[in-house]
């Protein structure tokens, strides 16, 4: 989870490079599907594992890959042409409530409790602390909406890879490439329609293919693992982690300052983020087979003596 924050939440850095260094929403996100497949096919094909070949599974994957990577994957560069990051930040970091909704309302959720639920309350106020939006604007503009609907996208999209794509067994790489496939069918599918390319400067080109081999090749085989061992809710909560990492790359990279409000943000996103990770105490198996095995042998001895008294 900590690795995919940190690949993750580098995203908006290279998003916002590229767009200033002259790519188009439409082709970073063509660049990004292609570059994050070719990664997952080298994985896949040196793990022994072949893509699927039945209808049903790749119907399952188009429908993912609209959700998880073409929908939201083209909303964030659109998003980010007119909003700053700090107000991107928050709005993508509803991913988890969202998940939450849907959850609870497919019933994929997996034990949802006042603990956990308290978990994605604080890091949604921790979030919300560390970027201030009450002191920005573009809240209300279109990019801010085109944000939340690709927040709302990945939930959708985190619920429906736990009912269909990530049972037992599951060829993980294979899937993750080929859902990138899918993807990298779908966007190549608009381009025809997409604005004239332009000269995009090398910066720019960099910065693609590092979002793409690393930002969604890599991270998009750690989000299939964790939906998988977590389910979707706590798969979500990353969203959280994403706040944490940008602003501290802000402050190494760009020597952006931390002040007290930013720092009590993290550490509430934290604690959020803990909470909802939290699992119910599970009693250890050799102290329950212990515990069997008396109550069995005492109440074959109470049986015992009850026959006994009789005869």
């Amino acid at each position: 989870m900590a690795v995919l924050a940190l690949l993750w939440g580098s995203g908006f850095l290279w998003i916002k490079i590229a767009l200033t260094g002259g790519l188009t929403p439409l082709q970073i996100t063509v660049i990004r599907c292609v570059l994050g497949a070719a990664v997952l096919l080298v994985l896949a094909g040196s793990a022994g594992q072949r893509l699927p070949r039945d209808r049903r599974t790749w119907g399952h994957l188009g429908v993912a890959a609209l959700f998880c990577n073409t929908l939201p994957f083209f909303l964030f560069s659109v998003g980010e042409q007119t909003v700053d990051s700090g107000v991107a930040g928050v709005l993508n970091a509803t991913t988890p409530l969202w998940s939450l909704l849907i959850g609870l309302a497919l019933g994929t959720d997996r034990g949802l409790r006042p603990l956990r639920l308290t978990g994605l309350l604080l890091g949604f106020a921790g979030t919300l602390l560390i970027f201030a939006p009450w002191q920005q604007s573009g809240l209300t503009s279109w990019g801010a909406l085109a944000l939340l609907a690709a927040a709302a996208s990945y939930a959708i999209a985190f619920a429906y890879m736990a009912r269909h794509l990530t049972g037992p067994g599951s060829a993980r790489f294979a899937l993750s490439a080929a859902q990138l496939l899918a993807a990298t069918g779908l966007t190549t599918l608009a381009l025809p329609v997409a604005p004239a390319p332009v000269d995009p400067t090398a910066v720019a080109v960099l910065a693609v293919v590092v979002l793409g081999v690393f930002g969604t090749g890599v991270t998009f085989y750690l989000n299939y693992l964790l939906i998988a061992d977590e389910g979707p809710t706590s798969a979500a909560t990353v969203g959280y982690l994403l706040p944490v990492v940008s602003v501290t790359l802000g402050a190494i990279v760009l020597g952006e300052s931390l002040d007290a409000r930013v720092i009590a943000g993290m550490a509430v996103v934290l604690v959020g983020v803990g909470l909802t990770r939290g699992r119910p105490h599970r009693p250890d198996p050799t102290t329950t087979a212990d515990t069997a095995t008396a109550t069995a042998t005492a109440a074959r001895r109470t049986h015992g003596g009850a026959h006994s008294s009789t005869e």
